[in-house]
């Protein structure tokens, strides 16, 4: 019954004539379902990767959206939920509904490795992020990340391994974001195309998620500690399924999330330098692709 309600987002009515089970009963299998799903899968197919893992990470990154030195791609969505009880306008977002923060980051292969999910709608990605669970871990080196490493083809310096994300988020040391669209040099243009081609991987991973598991389609219509496991519980049959049966193109073109808010966030002075010598480096004949020119002029 649960695996129903998750891929059609069915009302308890409707589950109730299907199952012959009262309402009430329906509502306790959903919860406690998607807490056993969580605890069993969690460690299974979300496990905190070791520093060999972040290396296997980086090379596919590299292979597939030619950034080196990426271990994963960061964003954030609103998932509709119905409004809490006394809540007042803490989870009532900028798009005009109630909803909670799906944190996420994302591998190459559409995989979640982190999830932080029951931020308020009204938050931003770049508050979200600073008071998560992997926010703090980034900030306090503790993710286990390999040392910094010389980008192909190059002998000097070593280069940090990196997340990518949007706007939303502070540049760091092993946190890059796009320039401002403002007056671009053709360096920091083709900086933006490739940080891009790398960030579109959990747009991708959202769009799997949000079609496989529909009732993220529709406002979740529980109390709000099971509409957060619920959200977990199907992100980690997202990963339990991608590993296992792939993925269809198709699902990935779109989904029901709502973008969260960007708002303007200082990033630091040494997360500058890194991201001007990526700069440099995609603009030289070892970091270049054929067709970034003409890709950023379309």
């Amino acid at each position: 019954m649960l695996f129903r309600y998750l891929a059609t987002g069915q009302s308890l009515a409707s589950l109730h004539y299907a199952f012959l089970i009262g309402k009430s009963t329906a509502s306790l299998i959903i919860r406690e379902t998607c807490v056993a799903l969580w605890d069993v899968l969690n460690s299974a197919v979300m496990s905190q990767p070791t520093t060999a893992e972040w290396r296997d990470i980086a090379e596919v990154f590299g292979q597939t959206c030619h950034f080196p030195n990426c271990v994963g791609a960061i964003d954030g969505k609103h998932v509709r939920v119905l409004k809490p009880i006394r809540s007042g306008s803490r989870f009532y977002n900028y798009k005009k509904f109630f909803s909670v923060v799906l944190l996420a980051v994302s591998d190459a292969n559409y995989c979640f490795r982190y999830i932080d999910v029951g931020a308020y709608g009204s938050s931003s990605d770049s508050s979200v992020f600073g008071h998560s669970h992997f926010g703090r871990l980034l900030a306090s080196n503790a993710l286990e990340l390999p040392a910094p490493q010389n980008l192909p083809g190059t002998t000097f310096p070593a280069m940090p391994y990196v997340f990518v994300g949007d706007e939303a988020f502070a540049l760091g040391d092993n946190l890059m974001r796009p320039f401002s669209s403002r007056g671009l040099s053709v360096e920091r243009r083709v900086f933006n195309y490739r940080l891009t081609r790398a960030r579109r991987v959990v747009e991708c991973a959202f769009g799997i998620l949000a079609n496989k598991w529909r009732f993220l389609h529709t406002p979740i219509l529980f109390k709000l500690d099971t509409a957060i496991n619920a959200v977990k519980a199907a992100c980690v049959l997202h990963n339990f399924v991608r590993q296992r049966d792939g993925y269809n193109f198709e699902d990935t073109l779109s989904h029901a999330l709502g973008r969260t808010q960007l708002t303007g966030v200082r990033g630091t002075a040494h997360g500058a330098h890194v991201r001007e010598h990526f700069c440099r480096y995609f603009m030289s004949p070892e970091g270049a692709l054929p067709w970034q020119m003409e890709a950023i002029e379309n």
